[in-house]
């Protein structure tokens, strides 16, 4: 079921909370970042538990940072010296922090009001970028299509470019499962299929090594308290996790999150190589939806995705989108309580 509510104006349009119901499970969409804004499921009481960060207001969405829920684009992380090459030619894109893009630039697609269409059971935004946003080339058309359906919201990313050009697109939701009000997440039990990582340098920009997970605090094969992990030495210098892992490939699914509180699990699955892991360190105290305040380590983001900095680096997955070909990439989310 598809419902619409008001939620803002922006640019003499209306902004609609778009709210899909399947069952006890619900999640509330916004145009602005075609953004996720809530994600409502029972724990094992069958209360109903808003697991996601937000706002609640478009103003609040405008204003402040951190990209809650949002869809991130042109290309999601990092692009090391805000720069590459295809086909010989060097693109310049807009350095946002320091000398490296993140998250699209400036004003990326997370900053961007997108259109919308809805059916039985779906919502899918639409946005074209036109030839040299934020410096990226080639005119893109993105499509992002949420489905909710038997506890699970799939997430169906599809683009095309008239130019060739660099496309990695995640969702950026801030999960707690305790509740988005439910403060620091160290009781949160994570588990992460991935047996290597991408070491980074300097700016958090990938040096262009693979490594081993084993030995170290990346190391999340096995179910493991992220209490337990966040103060380890070797996660200080990133507040925390703010790391991309290999993911396996053909696995049912990449990673798992569960809060023993509430008993809510959420099983990610998804076709790309990639998943940042971030467990919100730089998240500033602020006010989030019903007044909650949020600060740092009060989330966890598993932003399955293309590897950081991955057009500068050839024994990376490439991002790399020509014209006729179609991207086309998938995450999916499933709830459930044990």
């Amino acid at each position: 079921m598809v419902e619409m509510k008001p939620f803002g104006t922006l640019l003499g349009q209306d902004v609609p909370l778009i709210v899909l119901t399947d069952g006890a499970v619900s999640a509330e969409l916004i145009p602005y970042g075609a953004a996720v804004r809530s994600l409502w499921v029972p724990d094992r009481e069958g209360r109903p538990t808003d697991v996601v960060l937000g706002y609640d207001s478009l103003e609040a969405y405008r204003e402040m940072d951190a990209c809650f829920g949002a869809t991130i684009g042109r290309c999601a992380n990092r692009i090391g010296g805000a720069r590459f090459t295809i086909d010989g030619k060097t693109y310049h894109v807009t350095a946002n922090e320091g000398e490296n893009t993140l998250h699209g630039g400036a004003e990326g697609f997370h900053k961007k009001l997108w259109q919308y269409s809805c059916g039985e059971d779906s919502v899918t935004f639409s946005l074209d970028s036109p030839d040299g946003d934020e410096g990226f080339p080639g005119a893109l058309h993105t499509e992002v299509t949420y489905t909710l359906k038997d506890g699970t919201l799939a997430i169906d990313y599809r683009a095309k470019s008239e130019g060739p050009t660099v496309v990695n697109l995640t969702n950026h939701s801030y999960f707690n499962l305790a509740g988005h009000d439910g403060g620091r997440v160290d009781g949160h039990v994570l588990t992460i299929l991935a047996d290597a990582y991408t070491p980074a340098g300097s700016g958090k920009v990938p040096t262009g090594a693979i490594a081993p997970v084993e030995g170290t605090p990346l190391d999340l094969r096995t179910p493991t308290v992220l209490g337990e992990r966040l103060a380890a030495p070797f996660l200080a210098a990133t507040r925390g996790y703010d790391h991309n892992f290999v993911l396996r490939q053909g696995e049912r699914w990449s990673a798992e999150l569960w809060c023993p509180d509430t008993g809510i699990a959420l099983d990610l699955s998804t076709t790309q190589p990639g998943m940042q892991l971030y467990t919100a360190g730089s998240l500033t105290e602020r006010s989030g939806k019903d007044g909650a305040t949020y600060d740092c380590a009060h989330a966890v983001c598993l932003e399955a995705q293309h590897f950081p900095d991955a057009i500068n680096h050839s024994n990376f997955p490439s991002p790399l989108l020509r014209p006729g070909e179609g991207y086309h990439e998938t995450i999916r989310w499933h709830f459930f309580v044990k």
